[in-house]
């Protein structure tokens, strides 16, 4: 999605878009009509808090209001493009007529539209005063005073009683000024955020998660967080075995632990811990004594050149990590009959900065959740399948620097400027012994979830979710970092409840275990309740690792809530960070927000402080998990102003989610992800872009028939308002498909990554096809997509016909 490059949204008008209309048969949106109305930034009812106060950010793109009277008048109604963006004609036309090239990525005008406010001086502009002069005016005088003070005593008695008997905690946030929120997150200190932090640190010795669990509990519960609960699963982790694995070369037989290190008993003593948890969890276990085959970066291209040259059965894959989710390139892998694994990155898809050649890693092979339990809940009664791996493949994670012995890299090839990527010459032969040591235990993980109870939709919730992991010391301090944010917002609500101030919406914070072993306590606490949160849940915050690096703030949000993310974002990028041109995107991210993503099709937003650079390389590196203990956490973020941000940015999205009357969601960005998506020479998805134009069409129409009547006072009834915000909340679950490649998300409105704008399912089929041909399985692909497209546009059209029936019912 193309961001502006200054703040504003303009609505381009198209001359020949208008003849080409004029000419053309009529839609079914003429007859209505459309417009644009500014307002005010000091209007808006979401209201910012006092570090996002800045004039830019009164002029952006999310200060139109729709007004729909006008514009479908005008030619060219549904261009909708940023400043400075080329003009393009999306139209309405048949398949025919649409062209890939026309598709411009825009975003909408803001479809969350403004409360119509009432001018403070409308008594003034339409009442007469009175002649000064007139007869009896001191008599009228007399009476109006009397009138007044009478009224006056009754309404203190009234104000009195009524307060005496109405509960402390009936104070919504619709009857408070947009300042509300502010007054709220500045409680939110960087002093308190690091103190939290430290005390945090302090449990890292534990080795059990549940001891970290009931700290945590206890501290929100002094907090005065309602209803904390500690929920208990007992599941099927993968942990390192006594010994730490190695790698032997042969005929020479030299051994090295995975950090490159000799395997003398000295160097071993010394780092054991991090020796054993250098590893794959739930891979497969044993020894392998095979030929090493570089295959780069594992993708279907790679292999297929490989094949030609070498027999890879139970040979031994020398991968990087990186371009391509790890599931998805060991699946591979297995397909090529190949029997182990040696893992690592590459030191040149790194930033200058990282140093990472000695330090080793772990990564997981767990899609999700426990995997005794496969797509439901670690419960009593339920059936525990026997499953101590999830790979056939020996899978073994190395530092660059056994890269380099193995390959018997030179040390004058090394170039402080030019940076050479690491590659197994063609014509070199490698014979390894690979040993890897892994156990399966069934233990307890928790989760910690308190609640905040919602004062006119309680059956409404938004979650925000953290993380813990106390069962494993290998993966560092860095959860700590998420937990101190999660605290230090709960503390900020809590102080304004006791207040007697409470959010509309119900707000669910969570700390989940188990992530780093595949996300496995919110994927469990999702399958327990899964039928209330299909229902129930509006959205899901993600605090997962908010702090990675120093350079730049970075957003990724589900294309309904880009336009509020935008908002937010703004003055940080202006002012305190240097944000790229797109600082918001829908892609694949790591952490316990890929359940409600993937299974449940809910709106998440995550705000995370990233080093540019390490993002301009190859995706998916995040998938290695490295040790971060707390001083190199305080390095990066000393004063604790990252975490700060994080918490105010989140805290702000958060409280205006669990409190705007109407939904602040866009339902027009969501068919412009779509038409955006199918950009490129992709071939047969002619009949995508058709129904994507349709999808588009009615997602006009709802944004502004319907979004705008819900919003005017005279208007808002509140049966009216429920029906929009149940709409409004389910808009993403019909882009969730059944059938996806290991490691990809079934939410296809999310990319690959950065540099891919395509649907990821779309792509991977076409690879497919090419080494293996078969227009039967391209068309099953097209044919998920196309069924997601038009579930959508069959959604809205069903909402707007309920729409009409309300209407008519009234008349």
């Amino acid at each position: 999605m193309t961001q502006p490059d200054t703040a504003g949204l303009r609505l381009q008008r198209n001359n020949k878009m208008g003849e080409n209309e004029a000419s053309s048969p009529n839609t079914s949106l003429q007859g209505k009509k459309m417009a644009y109305q500014k307002v005010n930034a000091d209007q808006r009812t979401s209201g910012h808090s006092q570090y996002l106060d800045n004039d830019d950010l009164q002029t952006t793109a999310l200060d139109l209001e729709w007004d729909m009277e006008k514009e479908l008048e005008e030619p060219g109604f549904d261009q909708f493009q940023l400043d400075n963006a080329e003009n393009q004609n999306l139209g309405h036309s048949d398949a025919s007529d649409l062209h890939l090239d026309c598709i411009q990525p825009a975003t909408s005008p803001k479809g969350r539209f403004q409360r119509l406010q009432e001018e403070s001086d409308y008594i003034s502009h339409y009442t007469r005063s009175s002649p000064k002069n007139s007869r009896g005016s001191v008599c009228h005088f007399l009476k109006l005073l009397t009138i007044a003070t009478v009224l006056f005593i009754f309404g203190i008695l009234i104000g009195y009683y009524t307060h005496a008997n109405c509960p402390s905690d009936a104070i919504s946030s619709t009857t408070n000024e947009p300042q509300l929120y502010q007054e709220i997150l500045k409680t939110i200190q960087a002093e308190d955020i690091k103190k939290s932090f430290r005390n945090l640190v302090q449990l890292y010795p534990s080795e059990d998660d549940t001891d970290i669990s009931k700290r945590i509990k206890t501290h929100w519960t002094s907090l005065g967080l309602e209803d904390v609960q500690l929920v208990n699963y007992s599941v099927l982790l993968s942990l390192p075995g006594a010994s730490p694995s190695t790698v032997t070369l042969t005929p020479s037989g030299q051994c090295f632990l995975p950090s490159g290190q000799p395997c003398n008993q000295e160097d071993r003593k010394d780092n054991s811990q991090n020796m054993l948890y250098s590893y794959a969890a739930y891979s497969a276990k044993g020894t392998l004594q095979a030929e090493v085959i570089d295959v780069s970066y594992g993708t279907r291209e790679d292999l297929k050149r490989i094949k030609k040259m070498k027999n890879t059965t139970n040979q031994i894959a020398l991968l990087k990590l990186g371009k391509l989710p790890l599931l998805y390139k060991i699946s591979l892998l297995e397909k090529a009959g190949f029997g182990g694994v040696l893992l690592y990155i590459d030191p040149c898809d790194l930033p200058k900065t990282e140093n990472l050649n000695h330090d080793t890693f772990m990564v997981t092979l767990n899609p999700g959740g426990d995997p005794s339990t496969p797509g439901y809940p670690s419960i009593d009664g339920n059936f525990r399948q026997s499953r101590t791996n999830l790979t056939s493949l020996v899978v073994q994670p190395i530092s660059a620097s056994l890269v380099e012995k193995l390959i018997s890299l030179p040390a004058a090839t090394t170039n402080k400027d030019l940076c050479t990527p690491l590659e197994l010459p063609q014509k070199e032969k490698r014979i390894i012994r690979l040993q890897v040591q892994t156990v399966t235990k069934f233990k307890t993980i928790s989760n910690v979830v308190g609640y905040v109870k919602g004062l006119i939709s309680p059956d409404r919730y938004i979650i925000v979710g953290s993380h813990h992991d106390g069962g494993l010391t290998y993966v560092g301090q860095e959860w700590a970092s998420s937990t101190a944010v999660i605290t230090a917002l709960i503390r900020s609500v809590m102080l304004r409840v006791r207040r007697g101030w409470r959010p509309d919406r119900t707000i669910v914070f969570c700390s989940w275990g188990g992530t780093k072993l595949g996300n496995i306590g919110s994927y469990e606490w999702g399958e327990d309740f899964q039928k209330v949160l299909q229902k129930n849940v509006v959205a899901y915050i993600s605090l997962h690792s908010p702090v990675r690096g120093s350079s730049s703030l970075y957003s990724v949000a589900s294309p309904s809530l880009r336009q509020l993310v935008v908002e937010k974002i703004k003055f940080n990028c202006t002012r305190r960070a240097h944000c790229w041109e797109n600082n918001v995107s829908s892609v694949q991210i790591q952490g316990d927000a890929q359940y409600f993503i993937n299974d449940l099709g809910i709106p998440t937003v995550q705000f995370v402080y990233e080093d540019k650079k390490a993002l301009e390389g190859p995706s998916f590196l995040s998938e290695a998990i490295f040790p971060k203990p707390a001083t190199k956490i305080e390095e990066t973020d000393p004063f604790f102003n990252f975490h700060t941000t994080i918490a105010k940015l989140s805290g702000e999205v958060l409280l205006q989610i669990a409190s705007d009357p109407v939904l602040p969601f866009n339902a027009l960005d969501i068919a412009l992800e779509v038409q955006n998506r199918l950009k490129g020479d992709q071939p047969c998805t002619h009949q995508l872009l058709d129904m994507a134009s349709r999808l588009r069409e009615s997602t006009e129409l709802f944004q502004s028939n319907e979004m705008r009547p819900a919003n005017d006072p005279k208007e808002r009834a509140p049966t009216r308002v429920r029906m929009l915000n149940d709409i409004l909340q389910d808009m993403e679950k019909s882009f969730l498909v059944q059938q996806v490649p290991p490691g990809f998300y079934r939410n296809i409105l999310y990319r690959m990554d950065e540099k891919t704008p395509q649907f990821s399912v779309l792509l991977e089929i076409l690879e497919h096809c090419e080494s293996q041909p078969s227009n039967e399985t391209f068309q099953a692909a097209i044919s998920d997509v196309w069924s997601s497209i038009n579930s959508a546009q069959v959604y809205f059209k069903a909402g707007l016909h309920v729409f009409e029936n309300v209407l008519d019912g009234k008349n």
